[in-house]
């Protein structure tokens, strides 16, 4: 149930996917499911039509009780459904937008839920030419990629879009990951992303 409070939205009981990943808005993710928790989870969203969020563990892991986890996350939508051979559930999500965890509960079945208010969409800002070096890197990184990545609308010219690539793609720590998704401002993600870049050997200043 998505509530507005003074202009916010808030969505009560928004099921959480608890995950050692970070995912930005405009992002794409695979998952395979197999827990009876998340099946259910599942099925009602397909049902309701009706999203879900993707949080970083900050402490336990993706399977067993309920992990601890990060207070800020991205609603997402799921674009595609497979039954696998393994016998698993596969499942691709896009990022819609992020969140902050207002209140935190643990269903009997260990499914996390939380009250969310969901934060303003970072404005489209054109790509400054210092970064462009960047965003040639980004184009040979997606040309490795698969599905569910090579049906993204590629923004290569804007800042935010960039920026939230590189911070989900680089072999870079999950916190920095998560350090740059609970930044607003798509300039200063930008930023400590070509620094990270600059660290791995990527880029030459």
């Amino acid at each position: 149930m998505n509530i507005k409070n003074n202009q916010a939205v808030i969505i009560k009981a928004l099921p959480i996917f608890p995950l050692k990943s970070v995912l930005f808005p405009d992002g794409a993710l695979s998952l395979k499911v197999f827990e009876s928790r998340y099946l259910d989870m599942l099925a009602q969203c397909e049902k309701n039509d009706t999203g879900f969020g993707i949080c970083l563990i900050s402490d336990g892991s993706e399977v067993g009780p309920a992990p601890e986890i990060f207070s800020f996350g991205t609603l997402v939508r799921i674009t595609y459904w497979e039954h696998r051979k393994d016998g698993l559930l596969g499942v691709s999500v896009k990022g819609q937008k992020k969140f902050k965890v207002i209140k935190k509960y643990i269903y009997d079945n260990e499914l996390v839920v939380a009250d969310v208010q969901l934060l303003d969409m970072e404005a489209e800002l054109l790509l400054p030419e210092q970064y462009q070096a960047m965003v040639e890197i980004l184009k040979k990184i997606f040309s490795s990629l698969q599905h569910p990545y090579i049906t993204l609308p590629k923004k290569y010219e804007d800042s935010c879009w960039v920026g939230s690539r590189l911070s989900e793609l680089l072999p870079i720590s999950t916190l920095k990951k998560q350090q740059l998704l609970e930044l607003s401002e798509p300039m200063g993600r930008l930023s400590m992303v070509y620094d990270e870049m600059l660290n791995l050997g990527m880029l030459s200043e």
